[in-house]
């Protein structure tokens, strides 16, 4: 596997992982059931995204991404701060959608990054971001 398949796949896994985290940290906050089945099942296929991803990884036997824990912290507490005064439901689909745009634009750096990348790893890619942009697309009716 080329070094920029890799690079591509560590994308995916931040991307992902991000998104488990901010779903995590918000869901604590949503009170709208069908909103919190919408996020519910949008982590629970980040999670098999991610496990393509990290999947074709080892099977390279290359180095996963690590998680950053400083990335971490910024995320949870720019959620914490973005929803200390305002968790209606429109507020938390609102703050869903920005993560998720911001998740297409890191992939799309990543993929004019890495344009030697081969098939598998620009499938798992593609798959990311037209799972975000659907996310958008279903989050839309919250707001």
């Amino acid at each position: 596997m080329k070094k920029d398949d890799v690079e591509i796949l560590r994308g995916v896994q931040k991307n992902t992982e991000m998104a488990m985290k901010a779903i995590n940290t918000i869901s604590e906050k949503v009170l709208d059931d069908s909103l919190a089945v919408q996020l519910s099942k949008q982590a629970l296929k980040y999670s098999e995204i991610h496990n393509k991803a990290l999947d074709k990884i080892l099977e390279a036997k290359s180095e996963p991404y690590r998680t950053n824990n400083v990335s971490q912290m910024m995320l949870v507490g720019g959620i914490h701060s973005n929803t200390m005064f305002d968790t209606s439901t429109s507020h938390i689909a609102e703050v869903m959608i920005q993560g998720s745009n911001r998740g297409i634009t890191d992939m799309c750096k990543h993929l004019n990054h890495h344009e030697h990348a081969e098939d598998t790893s620009l499938e798992i890619a593609k798959e990311l971001m037209d799972f975000e942009e659907k996310n958008i697309e279903r989050l839309k009716k919250y707001l």
